[in-house]
């Protein structure tokens, strides 16, 4: 493990992917939030994302999220000051893409990450589930792969 693990993120792209889902129009998410392409709230040049925003392709819209993924993963080196495994890296960069740095700023999960309690940080995903107030059955599945993926030691196909 390293402090700056600035290695792959491919299978935080992965399941961000595969949890966000693609879409080539704007959609209010869950949180009333517009959003496009796998979940992007804001193209790269900082501009939200409104309900007139145009369509996009899916390669455009894997730019975005790569860009986005790799402004989560600086976030998280700024705030962690522990090591991170390449799986902690990759499924803390999946849980910053979706509840934003600012939460995972004040997190408990991060404090407890921060004070090298690994197992703590990783008992905190589950308690992320919510979006508009409510329990939401696919965060509830994204933050158990999180976990998974957080405390794995080995390669996890998702």
């Amino acid at each position: 493990m390293c402090k700056k693990n600035t290695g792959s993120i491919d299978d935080a792209l992965k399941l961000i992917a595969a949890f966000e889902g693609f879409s080539a129009t704007p959609y209010l998410c869950p949180a009333g939030v517009p959003t496009l392409g796998y979940g992007s709230t804001y193209d790269p040049h900082g501009s939200p994302v409104t309900m007139r925003s145009p369509e996009i392709s899916r390669e455009r819209a894997m730019s975005w999220l790569e860009y986005e993924a790799i402004w989560a993963q600086k976030a998280i080196l700024r705030l962690c000051k522990v090591p991170l495994s390449y799986y902690h890296l990759n499924a803390l960069v999946s849980f910053v893409y979706n509840v934003g740095s600012s939460a995972f700023q004040r997190s408990t999960l991060r404090q407890k990450l921060n004070r090298e309690d690994y197992d703590g940080a990783a008992r905190e995903f589950p308690r992320w589930r919510f979006a508009g107030g409510r329990v939401l059955p696919g965060l509830v599945r994204r933050r158990q792969a999180e976990q998974e993926l957080f405390m794995a030691e080995e390669q996890i196909n998702f």
